[in-house]
């Protein structure tokens, strides 16, 4: 099923999108379609990047950098 959206595209994407979807044959609509999809799943892999990660300690950046120096990395 699919819902209208209006949505105000910057006139250079617009043209791009144009002239990509009469190249590749798919529609304005698949290319955005596609496009909102891949950064979605992106953000779920974050997150699920995030969850996985959220028992281990913090670090505060000046003892790393600290760390660092004294073991001469710096």
């Amino acid at each position: 099923m699919s819902r209208r959206a209006t949505v105000y595209l910057d006139s250079s994407l617009h043209r791009a999108l144009r002239l990509k979807s009469a190249e590749t044959e798919h529609s304005i609509s698949d290319l955005i379609n596609e496009a909102i999809r891949i950064s979605l799943r992106e953000d779920a892999d974050d997150l699920e990047a995030f969850a996985k990660r959220a028992k281990e300690p913090n670090l505060n950046f000046e003892d790393v950098v600290k760390d660092m120096k004294r073991r001469g990395k710096l």
